[in-house]
């Protein structure tokens, strides 16, 4: 779209007076082609110089267009600072139209609060550690469209600003996240649940419902709900789009480690599919297999610092049990499935494994399995002696009762 800025304006205009809310949302992108048309008519725009315009259009809008012109000429100068200033005053002056209005805006302000996120993520690579001033910024800007959206109790329901609630969430918990402040979101997920008369996440677009289940899960992960995580990185992954291999694979990250506790390896197929996820997890998926505990405390120790930028290192360890319980299945199965079985045998297999425990360490480590339902049995202390159930001794690990509960 060529267009000098008499022509944006009208654009604009015929935007607003037939309710096209896409083609607002485009005409309000700072990155798009027609912005650096635009910025050909100016030298050096200021809001000085660009006062001229005001009383052009009805207020805000004609504010909005000079904005507009001002936010482009920033980026277009790679001045990321200037540019998400001017972007926060641009999106304060679209609140004072949006909550007056329906919710056919909505997919303009998506596109604002999304290019507002971006604009404070380019000033946090520019600025470092001082960046996270701006992306806080950019969370309270935020906070004003949700309390808008989840306050609007006027318009029909299908045109309700409600339609932008969980949208505009995921936006601030990106925020949130970007600056590892999640503590954070537990008030406007209070809010969320304090409004009953929000329509159900179901009828939400399904990129919404992918966006929000996955920081629930990321929520739940990081607060070691590993059940609710589970429960929505699943829900997030089955919903995403199949072209969306990006963001399946920020799923997977973490839905992995959980259905690792629980017994469920991933397919060879599925990891193949996402070859970064295959490096990371495939030399605990084989240690596991194996049984093979020192392969996988090496594993622990080669992988360390991408498990602990990634926050699944302890997830990961945890994980370490399959392997322990693996490696005494084998003392079994080498023991015809007996019944009672000498320590002394699992002290031996964790010795020639390559882990050199004392005796009492090994009694230790065969009550805990146990304990936590890996193995079905008890320890005579006084024989030294493992007795195991006849039936089922070494119970599949997805079978346990609540395996995240014993974790």
């Amino acid at each position: 779209m060529q267009l000098n800025f008499a022509n944006y304006l009208q654009h604009l205009a015929n935007a607003l007076v037939d309710k096209k809310g896409l083609e607002l949302a485009y005409l309000l992108s700072p990155r798009e082609e027609h912005g650096k048309t635009i910025l050909k008519e100016f030298r050096n725009p200021t809001q000085q110089s660009l006062s001229y315009y005001k009383g052009s259009m009805e207020s805000p809008w004609d504010e909005i267009a000079i904005q507009y012109v001002l936010v482009v000429n920033h980026i277009a100068r790679n001045r990321p600072i200037d540019a998400f200033k001017e972007e926060c005053s641009l999106v304060s002056l679209f609140y004072r139209y949006f909550t007056t209005d329906t919710g056919w805006t909505l997919p303009a302000l998506f596109s604002i609060l999304r290019d507002l996120r971006d604009l404070a993520c380019d000033v946090a690579l520019q600025n470092g550690q001082a960046g996270t001033e701006g992306m806080e910024e950019a969370a309270r800007v935020i906070m004003k469209a949700f309390t808008s959206c989840v306050t609007d109790r006027c318009s029909p329901y299908a045109e309700s600003r409600k339609w932008g609630v969980y949208y505009v969430v995921s936006q601030i918990l990106k925020c949130y996240f970007r600056i590892r402040r999640i503590s954070l979101a537990k008030n406007i997920l209070r809010a969320i649940d304090a409004n009953p008369d929000i329509p159900a996440l179901s009828a939400y677009p399904r990129s919404h419902q992918v966006t929000y289940r996955y920081y629930i899960g990321m929520l739940g992960f990081l607060n070691e709900d590993y059940a609710k995580s589970e429960q929505e990185l699943t829900l997030a992954f089955y919903n995403c789009h199949a072209d969306a291999r990006q963001n399946q694979e920020r799923i997977l990250t973490y839905l992995i480690p959980l259905r690792v506790l629980r017994g469920h390896l991933p397919s060879q197929d599925l990891l193949s599919r996402f070859p970064v996820l295959d490096d990371l997890y495939s030399p605990f998926l084989e240690a596991i297999k194996r049984g093979d505990i020192v392969s996988y405390d090496a594993a622990l120790e080669h992988l360390e610092h991408r498990l602990v930028q990634l926050n699944v290192l302890l997830t990961v360890e945890r994980a370490r049990e399959l392997c322990l319980r693996g490696l005494f299945r084998k003392v079994w199965a080498v023991s015809d499935k007996s019944t009672r079985i000498a320590i002394a045998d699992f002290h031996m297999a964790l010795r020639l494994s390559g882990m050199e425990v004392p005796m009492e360490e090994a009694e230790c480590l065969v009550a805990n399995m146990i304990y936590r339902g890996y193995m079905k049995g008890y320890i005579s202390h006084e024989k030294q002696t493992v007795v195991l159930s006849g039936v089922n001794a070494f119970p599949r690990p997805a079978d346990r009762l609540s395996p995240y509960s014993m974790i």
